[in-house]
């Protein structure tokens, strides 16, 4: 029975906790494997998902802080549990911004909400106020979910889902270290304000490069074929490579004499191996490395480069799977010897020793095959 006796409340309380630790851990770890599988059926991601059971002693400290003056100075009896609602709690780290509403609107349609906290909207509100953003909601199964044999037993238990970015939740970590942060010196509270614009401005600066980078691809698939190209008359710039003499009126931003990047490589790689996904993060390193070993080389080059030796790869690619050299033959793979094969001085170390040996050593007993 509720009761304005704070020190049995206490007692009630911690007896409370004892009894459904274990139960409240399970319920944790049940609600995170809910989240993570309504997250992937939808389609979405996160980079994290955590929970935690808060501390008991804690939870007592932030009810005497938050609710007990209130509630004991209007004379309304209470039980400490029912003003805890993140003795569960459970968080998802997003990597941008704009996903955080997403992510909540499927928390929503999947749970029963009891309170939303937008913390976003409540910073972005105040005029010269900086500090921790992001959505809180607290939540309970749905009836539907709540009466199903897995989920019966965590019907009870609600919980606290905080839905951050990766710079937000570093700078919450951050925030709750910093100790004095009220009744301090103007020009300390000026410092903390800054250090918290410069975190926001971290989060809007990473959902702008992803936005360019889009924009980038987007503008790469948009150039013209390398080989629908015409033929101007050229002027070498490094290496060999050629580019149109700046005479000829030719944009050699774009078209095949533009400069080999990460997003024109990318294209190029989808028109040769159309199934597969390419990791963002090996074309970048697989362009720069390329870019290394012959500098000024354009797309077209890179093209080129593919489009004549492809072919033998791939005869020997099958030949080296059927041998039982190996059992992968990645696209990555594939590239590294049509560049050797285009170019062997400038690409030779992208193949280690014995990969050269066997390639060249199938070349030569295939060669008028090849021709």
């Amino acid at each position: 029975m509720p009761s304005l006796d704070f020190e049995a409340e206490k007692a009630v309380f911690r007896e409370y906790y004892n009894d459904n630790a274990q139960r409240l851990d399970q319920a944790k770890d049940k609600f995170l494997d809910l989240l993570d599988s309504i997250i992937a059926h939808a389609g979405l991601d996160v980079a994290a998902a955590s929970g935690r059971i808060k501390d008991r002693e804690e939870s007592i400290k932030k009810f005497m802080r938050k609710y007990q003056g209130e509630l004991e100075g209007s004379a309304t009896p209470y039980e400490i549990k029912d003003h805890i609602t993140d003795l569960v709690g459970l968080r998802l780290v997003c990597l941008y911004e704009d996903e955080i509403e997403p992510v909540g609107q499927l928390v929503r349609d999947h749970f029963d909400v009891i309170d939303v906290t937008d913390k976003t909207a409540e910073i972005e509100g105040t005029e010269n106020a900086f500090g921790y953003k992001g959505l809180h909601l607290d939540l309970r199964l749905d009836p539907v979910r709540a009466a199903m044999p897995d989920y019966v037993q965590f019907a009870p238990y609600r919980f606290e889902l905080q839905i951050r970015t990766v710079v937000q939740d570093s700078w919450s970590t951050l925030d709750h270290k910093i100790k004095y942060k009220k009744s301090i010196p103007p020009a300390l509270k000026r410092r903390i304000n800054t250090l918290a614009a410069l975190f926001e401005l971290a989060d809007r600066e990473f959902r702008q490069v992803r936005v360019e980078t889009e924009l980038q691809i987007e503008k790469a698939e948009a150039e013209p074929e390398p080989e629908a190209e015409i033929e101007v008359e050229a002027v070498e710039i490094a290496d060999g490579e050629v580019a149109p003499d700046p005479a000829a009126g030719v944009d050699i931003e774009r078209g095949q004499y533009a400069p080999l990047d990460a997003f024109r490589l990318l294209r190029i790689a989808r028109h040769f191996f159309p199934g597969v996904d390419f990791e963002a993060k090996k074309i970048d390193g697989f362009t720069a490395d390329i870019v290394e070993r012959q500098p000024g080389i354009s797309r077209g080059k890179f093209n080129f480069y593919m489009r004549s030796t492809i072919g033998v790869v791939r005869q020997y690619k099958a030949w080296f799977l059927a041998s039982g050299r190996g059992e992968k033959f990645n696209a990555f793979t594939e590239m590294r010897h049509a560049l050797y094969a285009a170019n062997s001085d400038a690409f030779a170390g992208m193949l280690t020793n014995v990969a050269r040996e066997t390639f060249d050593g199938w070349r030569a007993e295939n060669a008028e095959q090849q021709a």
